[in-house]
């Protein structure tokens, strides 16, 4: 395969990977949908409600027994959908690298992960719900910036670790290229390190992770070993841009006015779903149906709007991709192979591109590079 242009083959299986995983996007979200409110009006959150309130007075213990009923039920009627698209899918279409046994320990520890981070989130809300009832939407605002923040910050040596192995990149000269092209975007970085994506992928990535000390630049193993060091370094570049135009705080900062304004949303549903089904009022755990239904169409009515101020700011840290290594054809080549390698559809849709990706699609960025390419032969 000649991984400088794109494999009509490879694209032919990227657009029904594609189409598949749109699908399992709708059925995903039917499936929350359906069960958020079938707990609602059929009655069963009030009565699960009622019996939790007859075992404990507890409401730390109380939210913790509502939580864990309601993630059993989900992830039981989820579990088929969450087999077939995490496990089945990418097999049959050459992604995954992952044996059954490996693909279900990283559930149990994904769940197990999740369900101690979620659980501690959602009992500081509820503990705000009950101490706050009327400002209580503001104060959970500014937890979860300072979560996040915190999130961003601890995950790379924290969670990941629990996932994947990160080694120091062995290529001399190549470390010493991308933490020269750090130093010249003014990003502090703890080393180069290289990610056993391997072990459960055949896709390749890139990123700048971490937040202050915890920084580092990392490589996936899948792009380490097949992508020259110019693409890889156009890669990083892109990276970087997200660093000098502040991309990292300026998401926080929206991220947190959108979650001001969907928990608002929450608030005004919580009042009204207090009197409509008879819940003790607004921090009663029964009623999180309620907030979770809220939360969930909020985000997904503010998807597009999210999802293309993501593709604004990935263009421009395509930009300066190509301008602080000036090798628009190592970038080209970089998304041509990502683009082959990683099944990525190259020209979706428009209304898939404005709906669900968060990135620009390969063939325009492909083209950015072609017309940064001719302006540096016309300046020559």
């Amino acid at each position: 395969m000649n991984e400088t242009h794109i494999d009509p083959a490879r694209q032919e299986k990227a657009r029904e990977y594609a189409r598949i995983r749109r699908r399992l996007f709708v059925a995903e979200l039917g499936i929350a949908a359906a069960l958020t409110l079938a707990w609602l009006f059929s009655g069963a959150s009030a009565a699960l409600g009622r019996q939790i309130a007859a075992l404990t007075a507890n409401e730390w213990l109380a939210v913790a027994l509502y939580m864990l009923a309601f993630g059993v039920v989900y992830g039981v009627i989820d579990l088929p959908l969450t087999y077939y698209s995490g496990f089945v899918l990418p097999q049959r279409y050459g992604l995954s690298t992952q044996t059954l046994g490996a693909f279900i320990a990283d559930g149990i520890k994904g769940m197990a992960v999740g369900g101690v981070i979620g659980l501690a989130v959602i009992e500081v809300i509820y503990a705000l719900l009950r101490a706050a009832p009327d400002t209580w939407w503001i104060w959970t605002a500014g937890f979860m910036l300072l979560f996040s923040v915190a999130l961003a910050n601890l995950a790379p040596v924290l969670i990941l670790p629990l996932f994947y192995k990160l080694t120091p990149v062995d290529d001399a000269d190549l470390a010493r290229r991308l933490t020269a092209l750090a130093a010249r975007a003014q990003a502090r970085v703890q080393g180069v390190y290289t990610i056993n994506f391997s072990s459960k992928t055949t896709a390749a990535n890139a990123a700048l992770m971490g937040l202050g000390n915890t920084r580092r630049i990392v490589l996936g193993d899948t792009l380490y070993g097949q992508f020259s060091a110019d693409e890889i370094e156009t890669i990083l570049a892109h990276e970087l841009g997200h660093h000098v135009h502040r991309d990292i705080p300026l998401g926080i900062a929206l991220e947190t006015v959108s979650t001001l304004a969907g928990l608002y949303l929450a608030h005004l549903g919580l009042l009204a779903g207090a009197q409509t089904f008879g819940f003790h009022g607004i921090s009663d755990v029964a009623a999180f149906p309620v907030f979770a239904a809220v939360m969930g169409a909020f985000g997904f009515v503010t998807m597009p709007l999210t999802n293309g101020f993501s593709r604004w700011r990935e263009e421009r840290a395509d930009q300066y991709a190509l301008e602080a290594t000036g090798k628009p054809d190592a970038f080209i080549g970089a998304m041509t192979r990502l683009a082959n390698q990683n099944l990525a559809e190259v020209d979706p849709e428009p209304w898939v591109e404005w709906l669900l990706y968060s990135h620009p699609a390969i063939s325009k960025r492909v083209a950015r590079g072609e017309a940064y390419q001719k302006t540096v032969a016309r300046s020559q």
